[in-house]
């Protein structure tokens, strides 16, 4: 008897066994192939806009991809370093055989975890609640509690124009009959697709033709716990390039070759990932696409293309690389491919990612309809973390949407649900000020140390990070400006005749000014990462307090909480549509309920006056 099994070896999977394993509980992980364990199959990188930051909410958390994302990367890159603090994101190119190798060694030496490699038949539940799992030998493993996170494995079918071959991802094993046991339960699937593009030779690429992309020269990560960083010199390049008109004339005259286009394809793709064919079609008036060409990893001369996803013909494959800039005499190591699998609705599952109706039952990752390696480990060890409460008498993690991506992705899937592969983005989020790259370890922390994942040593390093940053603040507050010739020179050079009579902290407010100068200037011995927070929080500091207010709505809607055992058909004034997505959803708070697509503000004020009753008042 385990406490804990999890299925599935992705990014998901990873991080909700550890955290299962760390919280003490006996854990066992089951993959149809341990050497794929935290494989790359599609872009080899970890982070980008909103995606970092999920990555520094999950170290924060206690997670575990961040610190093996800095360990093995090839790049770090910050993204819109010249737009607001509220969009700038950490994106890691990473060597994805060193990346899979660290974490199925992390995994290997971590307590209380087994590795089982086994395929995964039919899910066991007794009287709505899970008993363990039955796998392809027939033999039985039993739990407490059960972590579905089989990603694009579920029936999956590989496909190149009209050839169909039921295989995973690179050729891998998959589960034929493991969604056919989840719909006996009565858990409802659909079919998503997706795809990855063409791994080419990188000694067959002509980068002359391409344009230069190297990393930022800065210390950047994302663990909180990472202290050597490749430097930029030994950092390896990527290079962009654009599509050409040769290459649309070859797209369009063969369309209908596509797996796409041809109806061999039934599930949804992804609608901000798509086939380079589909952004053909979708954006006609685009006269080019940008495409990234990254390096998979030091010990492999493959390139990966970014951006050329497809499911065309080998030979016509062929002819749309070599019509790009420097692919003239390209060598393809791999040809791209479309996948279709099997996802659950969403919308069956409470906001702690456990299945409504089967007790102890938890998914994350694709299987609950996103798309990415991070979308997936976030929900990872969210499930992980409740699974673990749940075994051990503690109470549950429910983010909210003011406090991390994490939160703000699971309230999506779980309140709105989706029809295609999910994606995060900083414009899901409304209080994307307030969840930014610099302070997710004053958003997640505590909740990592109350859970057991975050060491008290580790803890105290944050107590006291948090209280410097404090003195900090009262010290720029409260010290004058004192004028010199640089900080003068500085000044000017920014546009600023006068270096004003205030605190540092006014002079801090005027845009472009930098705290990081200032405390060189004014020898104030601040930290460099102090002086970078103080940069944001005071330069922001209205706009964040505002951002606080607006938040604070939310969470009293959050706390005024729904009984499970409602009758929302017997509340006369409820709109048809409201009624039936509010017994669908079974929101838990009005919070929530606000949030369910086809209930609007009148049904909200309807089911306040209806709670009065409950005693639960706004």
């Amino acid at each position: 008897m385990f406490d804990v099994i999890v299925v599935g070896g992705g990014h998901a999977g990873c991080e909700a066994a550890l955290v299962t394993a760390r919280m003490g509980l006996k854990t066992v992980l089951c993959s149809l192939d341990k050497n794929w364990i935290a494989s790359m199959p599609c872009n080899p990188s970890v982070g980008g806009p909103a995606k970092g930051i999920v990555v520094r909410e999950i170290d924060a958390l206690g997670g575990q991809m961040g610190k093996n994302a800095d360990a093995t990367a090839l790049q770090f890159k910050m993204l819109n370093t010249t737009k607001g603090p509220g969009v700038r994101s950490l994106r890691v190119q990473s060597d994805k055989i060193a990346y899979k190798k660290k974490m199925q060694e992390t995994l290997q030496q971590q307590e209380n975890l087994e590795v089982l490699e086994c395929m995964v038949e039919e899910v066991l539940v007794e009287n709505n609640k899970v008993k363990g799992i039955r796998l392809s030998d027939d033999s039985i493993l039993e739990c407490k509690a059960l972590i579905l996170t089989t990603g694009t494995y579920m029936a999956s079918l590989v496909m190149v124009s009209s050839n169909v071959t039921e295989s995973g991802p690179d050729k891998q094993k998959t589960t034929k009959n493991l969604s056919a046991s989840l719909r006996k339960l009565g858990i409802r699937t659909f079919r998503l697709k997706t795809g990855t593009p063409a791994r080419i030779k990188t000694d067959s690429i002509d980068f002359s033709q391409a344009q230069y992309e190297p990393g930022t020269d800065e210390k950047v990560c994302f663990s909180y716990e990472t202290t050597d960083i490749l430097p930029i010199e030994k950092q390896v390049p990527c290079y962009l390039i654009y599509t050409t008109p040769e290459t649309h004339e070859i797209i369009r005259a063969n369309l209908n070759k596509s797996s796409m286009y041809s109806g061999v394809v039934k599930g949804v793709g992804p609608r901000y990932c798509p086939s380079i064919e589909d952004k053909l079609v979708r954006f006609a008036d685009k006269e080019r696409h940008q495409l990234f060409l990254e390096p998979e990893s030091l010990s492999m001369d493959t390139t990966y293309v970014q951006g050329f996803s497809t499911s065309m013909p080998y030979d016509v494959q062929e002819r749309m690389l070599r019509s790009l800039p420097g692919f003239k005499n390209c060598v393809i190591d791999k040809y791209a491919y479309a996948i279709e699998y099997d996802a659950i609705d969403p919308l069956q599952l409470k906001p702690t990612l456990e299945l409504k109706e089967i007790d102890g039952l938890f998914t994350a990752g694709q299987i609950n309809g996103t798309s990415g390696y991070e979308e997936a480990a976030g929900q990872g060890i969210m499930a992980g973390i409740n699974a673990g409460a749940k075994l051990l008498g503690k109470k549950p993690l429910i983010l909210r949407r003011d406090e991390a991506y994490i939160g703000v992705m699971i309230d999506d899937l779980v309140t709105k649900g989706t029809k295609e592969p999910y994606r995060l983005l900083t414009s899901r989020s409304e209080y994307r000020l307030l969840m930014r790259h610099d302070n997710a370890d004053q958003r997640m922390t505590e909740y990592g140390h109350y859970y057991g994942l975050i060491s008290d040593e580790r803890y105290k390093k944050y107590l006291d990070k948090m209280s410097e940053l404090e003195k900090a603040h009262q010290l720029v507050s409260e010290t004058k400006v004192r004028t010199s010739n640089e900080l003068t020179e500085y000044l000017r050079s920014l546009g600023y005749e006068d270096e004003g009579h205030g605190s540092v902290a006014e002079l801090l407010k005027r845009p472009s000014v930098s705290m990081l100068k200032l405390n060189e200037f004014m020898d104030m011995g601040l930290d460099e990462e102090i002086c970078k927070q103080l940069d944001i929080e005071v330069k922001y500091e209205g706009y964040i307090a505002k951002a606080k207010r607006e938040a604070s709505n939310m969470v009293k809607m959050e706390k005024v909480l729904i009984p499970s055992d409602i009758d929302y058909s017997a509340m006369e004034h409820l709109s048809l549509e409201a009624k039936q997505k509010l017994q669908q959803v079974r929101p838990l708070t009005i919070g929530q309920a606000s949030r369910i697509s086809g209930v609007n503000p009148a049904d909200i004020m309807v089911l306040s006056v209806y709670l009065k009753q409950y005693g639960q008042t706004l």
